[in-house]
């Protein structure tokens, strides 16, 4: 009788750790962006190899100037089309089994990150991490998980995305990505990169934002040599995914916008 109670007893505690450590199922939330309203794709509930996770964080006190991207909702910048355009990219142009919608995600103590290698955070310039989540990240990143960032701009959404990741790596230097890094080369020979603007470009015909003038790709790295962080500064790669399809926005900037990402992608599963 006391075996038996004991067996019950560990089952029913693996079922609980289970639970606690299952992955948070897909939510789809509203998107701030005016022509976003994109149904689910047929496919959406397909078990796939990879999915793209993006992160959900709490935004900085400062407002951005486009009025979308203030308060709590700048994590949501692009969402969902940037993000489901970006899957259909890699499902064309590599053999990734990329599921078609993305997955949102959060520092918030919990296991659930831990599922998900590959994370991509947008307006990083108007994020606010505090330490606890800025310890997790550093857990994440130190475990093998990967950070893209992208579609911040100037001096001082840098400084903003700065103060946060001290917290995450208060001594790893952030540096220029050098061009002959296999990041660069691993599926896709990236030897020149422009600028990417963002949509804004096409009614002020203003190919940069603040005085993000000149495009930058950093890195923080382990101590392996492996990026842990791919910082895409002064660039747009997610609306110039999300308007890949829009015949205003130009070819060859989304064609290059699908290229780098597709780069950081498989870096990520191979390194």
């Amino acid at each position: 009788m006391r075996l038996r109670a004991a067996i019950f007893l560990i089952l029913g505690g693996l079922g609980t750790w289970g639970i606690l450590n299952a992955q948070k199922p897909f939510f789809s939330y509203e998107s701030n962006e005016d022509h976003a309203a994109a149904a689910l794709p047929p496919d959406w509930e397909r078990q796939a190899e990879w999915t793209r996770a993006r992160l959900k964080y709490t935004s900085s006190g400062w407002d951005h100037p486009w009025p979308n991207n203030t308060g709590r909702y700048g994590w949501r910048t692009d969402y969902p089309l940037g993000d489901r355009h970006t899957l259909q990219g890699l499902l064309r142009l590599t053999r990734v089994d990329a599921k078609s919608v993305e997955q949102v995600v959060e520092l918030d103590n919990s296991s659930d990150i831990y599922n998900w290698p590959f994370l991509y955070g947008v307006e990083v310039g108007h994020w606010s991490l505090n330490d606890e989540e800025a310890d997790q990240m550093r857990d994440y990143l130190l475990r093998g998980g990967f950070f893209m960032t992208d579609d911040f701009h100037g001096t001082q959404e840098w400084d903003v995305f700065m103060e946060g990741m001290r917290k995450v790596f208060p001594r790893r230097p952030v540096v220029d990505i050098d061009n002959k890094d296999e990041i660069f080369h691993v599926l896709y020979d990236i030897d020149q990169r422009s600028r990417i603007p963002g949509a804004q470009f096409l009614q002020s015909g203003i190919p940069w934002e603040f005085d993000g003038f000149e495009p930058k790709f950093r890195a923080i790295y382990d101590d392996k040599g492996r990026v842990m962080a791919g910082i895409c500064h002064n660039v747009d790669m997610g609306d110039a995914i999300e308007w890949s399809d829009d015949p205003q926005y130009p070819e060859n900037y989304a064609s290059l916008a699908y290229r780098i990402s597709a780069n950081y992608v498989m870096y990520d599963l191979t390194h």
